[in-house]
């Protein structure tokens, strides 16, 4: 009898320590839950509220107060009847619907080549075909506009050497809509290549089995079915392109060729400033973007593109026969182009005292060339401020966007019983279709009347750059969540730990190589950002993409290049030392991979 009482009295004190357990933990997921959501709130549904807000009022709620403002779709109205506002909108059409119908060619071709073809060193080729990606796309620009100018460019400079009356102008909509595809090619290929890689040639077999051709075979078995990839890779370039400022500050301007990016920024610099404007027209910019977000589901849904079953594939390999170094040669012919050119024409403008060549004896005469430009932008103290402002601010944005990233990508993919998960995903996910302009005016608007607040400092652009990057961050760290199996973290729960205990102990070193890449990619990110720098920094606060582009629009091409090229060397170093770094953490994470288990439980 006493055996079974105290039997009977242990499994009461346990079933009521379960119960108090179980009642802490869902007490610290609601918590956690609402923890996440009011930073998501602080920064991305606040400061987006109030730019629709600013849209539909003719005042600033901080200054009059909310309850004398009144809604209306007068600033609509306004800048839809406006000559400049319709034409920057078409404009803006024209240009992002061009550059990503380019950008799908080369991005589609590349993936082509890479994937399925024999052609010779197709992993180089593949290697560099993502290299414009590290070029910040305003220095890009400037490159393009030193080689396209219609009058002082090299290229036509070359042309009139040779005798040739054809001029090149990139000043123009095909001026923008070549530098546009050119540069975000990549996206559309890293998105391609995969789905290539991952498809089941049987497919492709059956449809030839049945006396289609290669050609017919690519366009009707093998483009449908990786058709998602595809249609993902076009729209986020599209997404990118519209919210850029850079291109079409350095090649649209001089032509007077406005876009809705180059608008937004002339109204909000315009005497008085045009607030409520500027913010329509960066909600038609997101209504637009958001459209195309739909139209991708729409185009997408009750159709099935399963091409990965259970049984291992590997991608055939077509062989090209002679046309393989015709592959080649159009592969190197693009990279040349893309990133040879760009470079060599930043370095010849960066070193030469002047930019007048009237030959190619001028053009090779080393009496020409100096270090007057770096010294000059060297010893200006707006350079050295705007360095280290650029790296403060990266790096305030890689440390906490990082690790927020992984907070939220944990709750996300790795967590069941967190409640509002859903929810969470959807607001993480909401600045894919907000381009990073439109954050920038999102943040003016929230911030800029409140005394004593964020406007004007380091930070308010390092949390303008997490909340613009905040998606691509979560979905980086998420297949490095996912390959972590949950028998660990289990095996860690069986043994007492807690959550927090769990997630410190297990997860996060098993994770860290994909939270050191993450945050390397937040702070290149950070780096090349400009649009959403635009609206929010100070003199004290300036970084290098808007000292960059202010030194380019004085009219100073050499020391702009000059400081171009110091601003590719400093993200160049910082891949390197991002890659050794997570070789190291790599090599310390698989080594310690099997003692994880037995030093943490």
């Amino acid at each position: 009898m006493s055996v079974s009482a105290g039997t009977a009295t242990d499994g009461l004190l346990s079933s009521a320590s379960s119960s108090r357990y179980l009642g802490k933990y869902r007490l610290f997921s609601r918590l956690w839950s609402v923890f996440l959501i009011a930073i998501l709130t602080f920064l991305i549904l606040y400061p987006v509220g109030m730019l629709l807000l600013g849209a539909l009022t003719s005042g600033n709620p901080v200054e009059v107060g909310y309850s004398n403002l009144e809604l209306s779709l007068d600033n609509f109205v306004t800048v839809l009847s406006n000559q400049n506002g319709a034409l920057a909108l078409r404009n803006s059409l024209i240009t992002c619907l061009g550059g990503t119908f380019v950008a799908l060619v080369i991005g589609l071709t590349f993936s082509w080549i890479v994937v399925r073809t024999d052609t010779p060193f197709r992993d180089l080729i593949g290697a560099f075909s993502v290299t414009p990606l590290f070029m910040p796309p305003l220095i890009a620009a400037v490159a393009w506009a030193i080689l396209g100018s219609p009058k002082t460019g090299l290229l036509n400079t070359a042309l009139g050497w040779m005798g040739f009356d054809f001029r090149i102008n990139l000043y123009s909509l095909g001026g923008l809509i070549a530098v546009f595809g050119m540069y975000y090619a990549p996206y559309v290929y890293m998105f391609t290549a995969s789905a290539l890689r991952n498809m089941d040639p049987s497919l492709e077999e059956s449809a030839e089995t049945a006396g289609a051709s290669p050609f017919v075979t690519m366009m009707t078995v093998t483009f449908p079915l990786i058709a998602p990839a595809i249609i993902s890779g076009m729209l986020l370039s599209f997404i990118i392109m519209i919210g850029i400022y850079g291109i079409p500050a350095v090649l649209g301007s001089p032509a007077n060729i406005p876009l809705l990016t180059t608008y937004i920024f002339r109204l909000v610099v315009f005497t008085p400033p045009l607030y409520n404007t500027a913010a329509a027209v960066a909600v038609l910019l997101m209504m637009v973007t958001g459209i195309l977000v739909l139209l991708q589901q729409y185009a997408l849904r009750g159709r099935s593109y399963t091409t990965i079953g259970g049984k291992g594939t590997r991608p055939r390999t077509l062989r090209l026969g002679r046309w393989r170094w015709v592959m080649f040669a159009l592969a190197m012919l693009y990279i040349f182009v893309v990133v040879v050119l760009p470079l060599v024409a930043l370095s010849v403008a960066a070193f030469r005292k002047y930019m007048f060549i009237p030959n190619l004896a001028s053009l090779l005469d080393a009496k020409q060339y100096t270090l007057g430009n770096f010294a000059i932008v060297l010893g200006n103290a707006f350079t050295m401020l705007s360095v280290w402002n650029t790296l403060l601010v990266s790096l305030i944005t890689a440390v906490f966007g990082g690790l927020l990233a992984f907070a939220i990508g944990y709750t996300v993919y790795r967590s069941r019983s967190v409640p509002a998960r859903g929810f969470i995903d959807l607001v993480t996910a909401l600045p894919i279709a907000i381009p990073g302009l439109v954050i920038g005016v999102a943040y003016l608007w929230a911030w800029i009347g409140l005394p004593g607040g964020l406007y004007g400092t380091i930070w308010i652009m390092a949390l303008a750059f997490i909340a613009r990057f905040l998606p691509d961050t979560v979905r980086a760290l998420s297949n490095s969540l996912m390959q972590i199996h949950r028998e660990l973290e289990e095996a860690a729960w069986i043994c007492g730990r807690g959550t927090v205990g769990t997630v410190t102990s297990i997860v996060l070193p098993l994770a860290w190589p994909g939270l050191v890449s993450a945050m390397t990619l937040l702070f290149v990110l950070a780096v090349r950002e400009l649009g959403s720098s635009l609206f929010l920094y100070s003199s004290d606060t300036i970084v290098m993409a808007v000292l960059l582009l202010d030194i380019y629009e004085s009219g100073n091409i050499g020391r702009a290049a000059a400081f171009g090229l110091i601003q590719i060397v400093l993200i160049g170093l910082v891949l390197i030392v991002a890659h050794l770094i997570s070789k190291l953490v790599s090599r310390k994470s698989n080594s310690g991979s099997q003692e994880v288990l037995p030093r943490s439980l």
